[in-house]
């Protein structure tokens, strides 16, 4: 009695399921790196430039004030920069990196700034030999951090440098590869490589039982699993390095102001194709759904012949 449709049939279960097992594992694993791509480059980065670029403002806010004070000429540029603090701090807001935690630090520091520039215009209406001009400017520098105080811990920059750290840890979180996704990535190497190697010990045995040199529609779902894993991982790899170099360029903080637009547009090149990384994982269901329904529908044919055949 012939076996040929029983041993058609374990095949085509066993494709079928380790078909539909590395698809699961590898939408799972992309999604676990590329998830965190488009956030890493629209969001998380952009927020800590703009902390940047608030704590370049302010010091050269204070920069003004050193030279004369905000009298006259220098008016101008000092509420510039302020304006330019209280800008980047809304900007940092919007991104919304470490959440409510972080808004709430946000308005506190931007009551902070509120306070300097009140000490600031005190000290600029003051002549120049009153003996209140010196408090002023003092408790300014109090405010802003140049000062050590019962409060220190509590000034605009500390605060801006507290903050930064934890959005920068945020980013770190979204550029790191923790053991889970070792884990994932690993499964998938396993499944990938057993997925193959059925399909190609089922091509050997119906070309060695039906004398048939290639089965285009198992040669089809082949060729799809074979490229298709190894295109995914190698995008994976490219947008991992892609987001650590970007944590890596914004880890130190930039009190250049030139510097900091340099940062970003580095990290926008680096990352420019996030959006397409991220929309593959779609296509991971998409194309494990193409390699099952050629592996089904090039097996099935042949199962029906024997399933039906009467028995002799």
């Amino acid at each position: 009695m012939s076996t040929t449709g029983r041993d058609l049939t374990r095949r085509l279960r066993l494709l079928l399921a380790l078909g539909a097992a590395t698809t699961f594992v590898l939408f799972l694993a992309y999604r676990g790196v590329h998830d965190d791509t488009v956030p890493l480059s629209s969001s998380s980065t952009p927020g800590i430039l703009a902390v940047d670029t608030a704590r370049s403002a302010m010091r050269k806010a204070h920069g003004v004030v050193g030279d004369s004070g905000p009298e006259g000429d220098k008016s101008g540029e000092f509420q510039t920069q302020i304006s330019v603090a209280h800008q980047s701090l809304a900007l940092a807001a919007s991104e919304n990196v470490t959440g409510l935690e972080g808004r709430q630090d946000l308005q506190t520091i931007t009551g902070l700034i509120a306070v300097y520039s009140g000490w600031v215009e005190r000290w600029g209406q003051e002549p120049d030999n009153s003996p209140l001009r010196a408090a002023y400017l003092f408790y300014a520098e109090q405010a802003l951090g140049l000062q050590a105080g019962p409060g220190s811990d509590a000034d605009i920059m500390s605060r801006l440098d507290a903050l930064r750290g934890r959005q920068l840890d945020e980013a770190g979180q979204q550029a790191a590869f923790p053991w889970q996704l070792w884990l994932g990535w690993s499964t998938v190497a396993v499944l990938y490589v057993a997925l193959c190697a059925a399909l190609f010990e089922t091509q050997r045995y119906l070309r060695r039982r039906f004398r048939r040199p290639v089965q285009v529609r198992l040669l089809a779902a082949t060729v799809v699993c074979a490229v298709g894993v190894p295109l995914l991982a190698w995008v994976t790899v490219a947008a991992h390095d892609a987001m650590t170099d970007s944590v890596a360029g914004i880890r130190v903080p930039k009190d250049d102001p030139d510097d900091i637009p340099r940062v970003a547009e580095q990290v926008q090149d680096a990352m420019t194709h996030a959006g397409l990384w991220a929309s593959l994982s779609d296509w991971v269901l998409v194309g494990g759904a193409v390699v099952m329904a050629l592996t089904a529908w090039g097996l099935w044919p042949r199962i029906a012949e024997y399933r039906f055949r009467a028995p002799r």
